[in-house]
C-alpha cells in the first residue's frame, strides 16, 4: 500500500483547527451581539429582550458557523490544499493498489420502482466491471417492500438483471416480511446474517450512483487505515430535471464541496455519516451501532428515525474514525422534485433528528459527536427560532409606534432620555447577516470563476453568474415557505403526532394548482394578515418585512411552476443551473 493512502496517522490532530474555527465563530458572534444588543437597548419593551437576545446569538452563531467553514473551504480550494492532510495531492491520488477484502454493495429498498432502482444497480455494476476489480465486490438488494405487487414484480426483475449482467452468485436480493426497525433494522439484519462474510459494506440508496472507481478507492482506503469505521463522500445530487430540483442540483454542485472541505478540515477524524453513499466497517459496526429503542411512544420514543448520526457517534465512542472525503467524486443521488415532496422528507428527518436530544448526553460519547448531534437538532430547531426572532422584532417596533419615543422613564431625572437610533449599527448589522448568509455562495461562485475550465463546466461564466442569482432570489423566496413548514412541523411533533417510514416519492412529479393552493393558503394568509398588520401600524418597516412576506404571498405560483419540468428544461435551454453532470450526459461513464 502506497503512502499516500494512509488517514489514520492524521487522527487526533484537529486541535488548532478547531480552536480556529470556534475563536472565528465566538468572535463573530460577539460583534453581532453587540449591535443587537446596541440596537434593541434604548426600543421595545424589556421583557422582551431576554427572549430575543439568546434567540438571536444562537442563529448567528449557525450562520457563522457555515460561513467560515465555507470560507476556509475556499482557501484550501485556492491553495489546492486537501482538507484533511493539508498536501496539494488527496489521500487516494496515484494508482489504485489491489484489493485483498471482500466489499458488500447494500441498495435497501422500501416499495420502491424495480425499473428504476435495476437499472441504477446495473449502471454501478457495469462501471464497477469497468475498473478490473469487480471481483472484490457482491450487490445485496435489500428489499423492505410491503406492497405485494411491488414484491412479486422486484422478484422478475432482479433475477432478470441477474441473468441479463451474467452476474451469477455476485446479485442477490430478498425481502423481509416484517420491517422492523426500518432502514437500520433492514441494514442490521444483513450484518447479523451476511456480514461476517465481508470486511466492508457500501451503503447505497435507492436513488444512489457511484462510479466504480469510487468505490474501488473506498475499499483500497479502508484497507490501509484499519482503525477507520467509516468514509463518507460528498454526494452531488443529480439526475432530476423540475426547475425546483435543477435549481437545488446547481446550488449543491456549486457550493456544496466548499462547503465539505471546509467541515472536513476542523471535523478530521471525527466527521459525520450521511446514511448512504459512504463505506463502513462491517465489524465495527456490528460490534458499536445497535440502536436503542427509546423509551415511551413515538414521535420522540420509539425507533430512532435518523439513524446514520447515532451510528456515526457509536463508532467514533468505539475508537473508530469517521472521515469525510471531498475529494472522492464521483457519488451521486437525486433530490425530491418539488417543494412538498422536499418538507414531506423532512418532516421525517426532523421527527428523527429532534429523538437525538434524548442521546446527546449519552456516556462516553465523543464531544464532536455530540455537537453533530446538536447540529442536526438546530438544523431544524433553527426555523422555528427565526419566525420567532421576526415576530419579536416586528414586536418592538410596533410597541415603539404606539407608544411612542418616552423622554422621562420611572426614575426621577433633571434631564430627559433623548431618543437614540443607531443607523450605523443597524446597516452594519445587517451587512453581516447578508455576508454570512451569501458568504459560502459568493466564495464557491469566485472559485468557478477563477478557472476558465471550472467555468466552462457550468455553462461558462455568464451562465453560471445569472444561474447564481436567479438561484439565491429562488432560495430567498423559498426560505420563508420552509420556515413555516418546519414550525409546523415542530409544532404537531411536540402534540405527539408522530410520521412513519413512507416510501419517497421519485421521479419528476408535478404538482397542480388545487394541492399547491391546499397546503399553501395558511402561509399565504400569513403573508397576508403580516402585511396587513404591519402596512396599517408601522408602514415605513414593510419594505424591511417584504422579502420575507413575498415568499409567503408567492409560494402557490412557486411550488407550482417550480414544479413543471417543462420549465426545468426551458432553463436548460437558457443555459440556467447547467450542471457538470447535465453537460457530460453520462455521469459513471465519464466522471466527475
Amino acid at each position: 500500500m502506497t503512502e499516500g493512502w494512509h488517514l489514520d496517522r492524521h487522527a487526533g490532530r484537529a486541535g488548532w483547527r478547531r480552536l480556529l474555527v470556534l475563536v472565528l465563530v465566538v468572535l463573530t458572534t460577539a460583534v453581532g451581539l453587540a449591535l443587537m444588543w446596541r440596537i434593541v437597548a434604548a426600543r421595545g419593551p424589556d421583557i422582551l429582550k431576554p427572549i430575543f437576545l439568546p434567540c438571536f446569538a444562537v442563529l448567528f452563531a449557525w450562520i457563522a458557523l457555515s460561513f467560515w467553514s465555507g470560507a476556509i473551504g475556499f482557501v484550501l480550494g485556492v491553495l489546492r490544499r486537501h482538507p484533511v492532510t493539508l498536501a496539494r495531492h488527496p489521500p487516494a491520488a496515484g494508482p489504485i493498489p489491489p484489493l485483498g477484502e471482500r466489499t458488500a454493495i447494500l441498495i435497501p429498498v422500501y416499495n420502491e420502482d424495480p425499473a428504476e432502482v435495476s437499472g441504477r444497480v446495473a449502471a454501478v455494476y457495469r462501471s464497477l466491471l469497468a475498473t478490473g476489480r469487480l471481483d472484490s465486490f457482491d450487490f445485496f438488494v435489500l428489499s423492505d417492500t410491503t406492497n405485494a405487487e411491488i414484491a412479486g414484480e422486484e422478484e422478475r426483475t432482479y433475477a432478470a438483471l441477474r441473468e441479463r449482467l451474467g452476474a451469477g452468485a455476485r446479485l442477490f436480493y430478498r425481502r423481509r416480511p416484517i420491517n422492523t426497525g426500518k432502514k437500520a433494522g433492514n441494514i442490521a439484519e444483513w450484518v447479523e446474517t451476511r456480514g461476517p462474510n465481508y470486511a466492508h459494506m457500501i451503503v447505497l440508496d435507492a436513488d444512489s450512483l457511484m462510479q466504480g472507481v469510487t468505490l474501488v478507492k473506498l475499499a483500497a482506503l479502508m484497507e490501509a487505515n484499519p482503525q477507520t469505521g467509516i468514509i463518507q463522500t460528498h454526494i452531488v445530487p443529480a439526475g432530476r430535471e423540475t426547475l425546483f430540483a435543477r435549481a437545488l442540483q446547481f446550488s449543491s454542485r456549486m457550493t456544496g464541496v466548499v462547503l465539505s472541505m471546509g467541515n472536513s478540515f476542523w471535523q478530521t477524524s471525527e466527521a459525520n455519516y450521511f446514511g448512504h453513499n459512504a463505506i463502513l466497517r462491517v465489524k465495527a459496526f456490528a460490534e458499536c451501532c445497535r440502536l436503542p429503542v427509546l423509551s415511551g411512544r413515538p414521535p420522540l420514543g420509539g425507533e430512532i428515525l435518523s439513524h446514520d448520526f447515532v451510528e456515526a457517534a457509536f463508532l467514533r465512542r468505539g475508537g473508530w474514525h469517521c472521515w469525510l472525503l471531498p475529494e472522492l467524486r464521483g457519488s451521486y443521488e437525486e433530490l425530491p422534485t418539488n417543494l412538498l415532496d422536499y418538507a414531506v422528507r423532512d418532516r421525517r428527518w426532523m421527527q428523527g433528528n429532534l429523538q437525538h436530544a434524548r442521546l446527546i448526553a449519552k456516556p462516553g460519547l465523543h464531544r464532536m459527536s455530540r455537537l453533530h448531534l446538536g447540529m442536526g437538532i438546530l438544523a431544524y430547531v433553527a426555523s422555528p427560532l427565526w419566525l420567532a426572532m421576526l415576530m419579536l422584532s416586528s414586536a418592538m417596533v410596533v410597541d415603539h409606534q404606539l407608544t411612542g419615543d418616552i423622554y422621562f422613564g420611572p426614575t426621577r431625572t433633571l434631564f430627559p432620555l433623548w431618543p437614540q437610533y443607531h443607523w450605523p449599527e443597524i446597516h452594519g448589522l445587517l451587512g453581516m447577516t447578508i455576508v454570512l448568509l451569501l458568504g459560502p455562495k459568493v466564495l464557491a461562485l469566485t472559485l468557478r470563476l477563477w478557472s476558465t475550465r471550472g467555468a466552462r463546466r457550468f455553462g461558462g461564466r455568464l451562465a453560471m453568474t445569472l444561474s447564481f442569482l436567479v438561484e439565491t432570489a429562488f432560495s430567498t423566496l423559498l426560505a420563508p415557505v420552509m420556515m413555516l413548514f418546519h414550525t409546523t412541523f415542530l409544532i404537531r411533533i411536540l402534540a405527539g403526532n408522530a410520521v412513519g417510514w413512507p416510501p419517497q416519492a421519485r421521479g419528476d412529479r408535478g404538482m397542480d394548482w388545487r394541492q399547491a393552493l391546499q397546503r399553501h393558503v395558511g402561509h399565504v394568509l400569513f403573508g397576508v394578515a403580516a402585511l396587513a398588520a404591519l402596512g396599517a401600524l408601522v408602514p415605513d418597516y414593510v419594505p424591511w418585512i417584504l422579502p420575507v412576506v413575498a415568499g409567503l404571498l408567492l409560494s402557490v405560483p412557486l411550488a407550482v411552476l417550480s414544479s413543471r419540468r417543462a420549465m426545468g428544461l426551458a432553463a436548460r435551454r437558457l443555459r440556467l443551473f447547467v450542471t457538470p453532470e447535465e453537460r457530460a450526459q453520462a455521469t459513471l461513464a465519464i466522471g466527475h
